[in-house]
């Protein structure tokens, strides 16, 4: 009656990949960010972003590198690549300067878009994710020598 519950796995994840992260207005975050659940950027972020659900850069937000994500939503400004494995949605205040490999993709007139479009089949967005690090890892290695 009174011991200790045990919570299933499943319900953990789903409350886990449920939930939204914020960064607020005015917040600066230097370094890479991993979550399972949906995240809203509206300060700025200098780092890579990877989500296995939805990405969104406000109007005031700001990423300088790398984004992976299942559905991506820019309102604000991207400077590096995206990469989404559903929808991408750039909003007409939206100024992306990088390259996009989506399987779906919405421009609002008025966004800005500067850099290489790949559509069609994208699968896995932990892999993707896998393969933006090992390339960076690679372009730091060549920069280096």
């Amino acid at each position: 009656m009174f011991g200790k519950k045990e919570i299933n796995k499943t319900t953990q994840e789903n409350v886990i990949s449920g939930s939204i992260n914020i960064i607020g207005a005015g917040t600066v975050i230097t370094g890479d960010m991993s979550c399972k659940g949906d995240i809203r950027i509206d300060g700025v972020i200098t780092g890579n972003v990877i989500s296995k659900s939805k990405v969104v850069i406000g109007p005031t937000g700001e990423v300088t590198g790398d984004i992976v994500c299942t559905h991506g939503d820019i309102s604000g400004a991207l400077k590096g690549d995206i990469t989404v494995s559903e929808t991408l949605f750039l909003k007409s205040t939206a100024c992306l300067k990088g390259d996009i490999v989506t399987n779906k993709l919405i421009v609002e007139a008025g966004a800005l878009f500067t850099g290489n479009c790949n559509m069609g089949m994208v699968t896995d967005t932990m892999n993707l994710a896998h393969a933006s690090r090992e390339r960076q890892v690679k372009e730091t290695a060549t920069a280096a020598s």
